[in-house]
């Protein structure tokens, strides 16, 4: 399988940024093409990129129906409908490729055929003054040691061991195949549903931890510091996967991880216990077959909060 690259773009109201995030992918040899969908911009960017296409036939812009904004979901999925290449990477318009980007990939697929994506450590830069807590936690966006891939999933649930980003990932078109495309429903931490659904299902490899293959932009408008959207839309992220592992038959070790997160996720809110029982009961009711199975048992609030009742069960 030759390694050409489809590079995927969702651009939304980005003309600050997004010439500068064309020229870091169309530079890199492998690109095949720059797949940029527009989702309803009403600032320069279409403007600035319809210049660039004049330039470059590897550039190909795409709109959504009415020009539309529809998230970066939808676009994405749009871009990978719209892609042409064995291969997809993403990035956003806000950020950039460093140069050979895509050089220790290529050699990582060709030397095992079984691999569906390599992962890889991307920087920062920022546009505008580091607070005292970026500057010692916005460094570098990767994992931080080599991770087996049957042991991804769990590594990533943790999170002591980091977390990579989608502008460092290169997966096999065909991936989509197995795991779907983006949640669009989630306006935040789609991105994290893709990873755990690829590391439930296919074979990802560790690529360079160490230096990074791209750079992230820090700038006043970045959707990461909106704590209040992302406190809304992590859980409803595990619920996403949930859903998705029990459907697709995922490992019951690794559908109890997640149902565990929950439980913590939600304890640590404080629910009350007749707030608890009804979510519980509406997450088995999107899970039906998880009914009357030892993980109904074990989760369920009116017996979960009476663990000592059956102490084999939570051991």
């Amino acid at each position: 399988m030759n390694f050409e690259v489809s590079v995927v773009i969702p651009v939304y109201n980005a003309e600050l940024f997004i010439k500068n995030a064309i020229v870091s992918a169309v530079m890199q040899l492998e690109v095949r093409e720059v797949i940029i969908i527009n989702d309803g911009s009403t600032d320069g960017s279409v403007s600035i990129i319809e210049e660039l296409q004049r330039s470059d036939s590897r550039i190909k812009l795409f709109h959504h129906k009415n020009n539309q904004n529809k998230g970066r979901s939808a676009s994405r999925n749009l871009g990978i409908q719209k892609a042409t290449s064995n291969y997809i990477a993403f990035l956003d318009a806000d950020d950039y490729y460093l140069e050979n980007r895509f050089i220790n990939d290529k050699a990582g697929f060709k030397e095992n055929n079984i691999i569906e994506g390599i992962y890889n450590a991307v920087g920062f830069h920022f546009y505008r003054a580091k607070t005292k807590k970026e500057e010692q936690t916005l460094t570098l966006n990767t994992v931080n040691q080599i991770i087996k891939p049957e042991y991804l999933f769990e590594a990533l649930l943790c999170g002591k061991y980091g977390h990579f980003h989608l502008n460092g990932l290169t997966v096999k078109r065909v991936v989509f195949k197995t795991i779907g495309l983006f949640n669009t429903s989630l306006k935040v931490a789609e991105d994290t549903d893709m990873f755990w659904k690829l590391a439930l299902k296919c074979h990802l490899k560790t690529g360079n931890i160490s230096t990074p293959v791209a750079i992230r932009g820090v700038h006043a408008d970045n959707v990461f510091n909106n704590e209040a959207m992302y406190i809304k839309y992590t859980i409803k992220m595990y619920e996403s996967v949930l859903v998705w592992a029990v459907n697709n038959k995922v490992a019951y070790k690794n559908i109890d991880l997640l149902l565990k997160w929950i439980w913590i996720l939600r304890a640590k809110a404080q629910y009350s216990i007749i707030k608890d029982t009804g979510y519980w009961a509406y997450l088995f009711y999107k899970t039906p077959t998880l009914f009357f199975t030892n993980l109904w048992i074990k989760y369920f609030p009116v017996v979960r909060y009476r663990q000592s009742i059956f102490p084999a069960i939570f051991k």
